[in-house]
């Protein structure tokens, strides 16, 4: 809100106005009066939406992760797999033959094998 503000004032210095084209209402913000508020009403109407969004984003996840569903991005690759990975690297492995062989692309081979491991992060704690 305080950004649109800010860009309508400085353009407003500039001698530039801000008018819409797609309300039913005359917009702009070159005029003095009703042009104005409804534009300033319609972004505080834009940062309500923005919140009520956000907050109610917020309650799905938590209520997704109090009935124990996993929120996010969808697993990408199994954990079966990188671990597959992790046991063909110690091995000696190049990182083409860990992709054919686990079925994940080289890039995210790579990456995954640049994170430590559960049993890392596990001795890694003590």
């Amino acid at each position: 809100m305080r950004e649109v503000l800010n860009l309508v004032h400085d353009l407003n210095g500039k001698q530039i106005g801000v008018r819409s084209l797609a309300d039913p209402l005359p917009i702009n913000t070159a005029d003095e009066g009703v042009g104005r508020i409804a534009f300033l009403l319609l972004a505080l109407f834009a940062e309500m939406e923005r919140t009520f969004t956000a907050e109610r984003a917020a309650h799905a996840r938590a209520v997704a992760e109090a009935a124990g569903r996993r929120t996010g991005r969808p697993v990408a690759h199994p954990a079966g797999n990188i671990e597959y990975a992790r046991l063909l690297e110690q091995q000696g492995s190049s990182l083409g033959e860990i992709a054919a062989k686990t079925d994940v692309p080289k890039t995210s081979v790579h990456r995954y094998l640049a994170e430590p491991g559960p049993d890392e992060t596990l001795n890694g704690a003590s």
